[in-house]
């Protein structure tokens, strides 16, 4: 698809941008976006702040193009903004003045048209099919759904509302909520975790759960790492995600560690390994291979490499240069397009 955008974009830039727009806000519905995510969508594909409206519901959400939500408040909206109604309560605005142009239109009928489809989704759902968990979980993070549907919600899927509970984001793209306290996740199960939170704040950490998920690695020898990543123990490392998605390139030390990975089908696995910080002798038990062994693979890692890994400052670029490798793969194929 992406390879057909830049074709038709060569040949009708109009055209190949709004072909964008419409696969941008699909992808979104068959993800089961929330309505932050697509009024997000709207501003950053349009290049306007977005606004969406739900009179019947008292529903406002704006988001600017570089996108963050705010709270900023107006009486009403000016009657110059490109806007698009349906239903005759849902509103998309873009602070632009109209009339619209080919892409600001796209962006408008694509936004709405999703916004509607979440909200007829979402409402009240969790009365009608309680016995749904996907829906129950929709429900439970949808910040604009009625409190106490959020409450059945979470009733229905066993949760208590005044105990703290996660996020949990699978690599899948599905997203699921437990209890804090809850047991260990299934061991097959790859996902990132976001932080323990009241029931009613959930909504809030499934970008941070998602964020960890794209920390995690199918923990096979080709993609060495951990299957399940929690949010709060990435800290400060969760915002690789952002600078990967702003456009951070691979780097030179990607390219080592690639480079390295190259030379022998254990190096991965090795190199993922040494980087988690054990002893060499520990690390030598875990790879099930003599100390002497481990010492020879570093050595010929370091020469690859270009650095040590002997001292903590050389384990710690690895860390990192591992981490961002593992970003650029699992990279979601989703994420919002630069430009129109």
């Amino acid at each position: 698809m992406r390879e057909l955008v830049g074709r038709l974009e060569a040949l009708d830039p109009d055209a190949g941008a709004a072909l964008r727009v419409i696969t941008y806000f699909d992808q979104l519905i068959e993800r089961r976006a929330g309505l932050e995510n697509v009024v997000r969508g709207a501003a950053v594909l349009s290049g306007h702040p977005a606004v969406l409206v739900d009179t019947d519901r008292n529903l406002r959400i704006r988001v600017t193009p570089d996108g963050a939500r705010t709270e900023q408040a107006r009486p009403a909206p000016p009657a110059e903004w490109c806007r698009l109604t349906v239903d005759s309560h849902i509103t998309v605005y873009l602070e632009h003045p109209g009339p619209a142009g080919p892409v600001e239109a796209m962006v408008l009928e694509r936004a709405a048209m999703a916004a509607r489809t979440i909200l007829d989704r979402t409402r009240s759902r969790a009365r009608l099919r309680p016995h749904h968990d996907t829906e129950l979980v929709e429900v439970l993070l949808d910040a604009s759904a009625p409190v106490e549907d959020r409450y059945h919600a979470a009733k229905s899927l066993g949760l208590s509302r005044s105990a703290p509970a996660r996020v949990i984001a699978g690599f899948d793209g599905s997203l699921h909520v437990t209890a804090a306290m809850a047991e260990a996740l299934p061991d097959d199960l790859r996902a990132g975790v976001g932080p323990a939170v009241p029931l009613l704040e959930l909504p809030r950490t499934v970008d941070a759960a998602r964020a960890a998920a794209r920390f995690t690695a199918d923990g096979t020898p080709t993609d060495p790492g951990p299957q399940v990543v929690r949010a709060e123990d990435l800290g400060g490392l969760i915002m690789l995600t952002a600078a990967v998605d702003a456009g951070l390139g691979a780097g030179p030390d990607i390219a080592a560690v690639e480079r390295t990975a190259a030379a022998a089908p254990w190096m991965l696995t090795t190199l993922d390994t040494l980087a988690g910080g054990a002893s060499l002798r520990t690390a030598a038990a875990s790879l099930r291979v003599h100390h002497s062994t481990l010492h020879e693979r570093m050595a010929q890692a370091e020469r690859l490499l270009g650095w040590s890994l002997r001292e903590q400052p050389g384990r710690i670029r690895l860390t990192v240069a591992l981490m961002l490798r593992r970003l650029h793969r699992n990279r979601a194929a989703d994420s919002v397009p630069s430009g129109t």
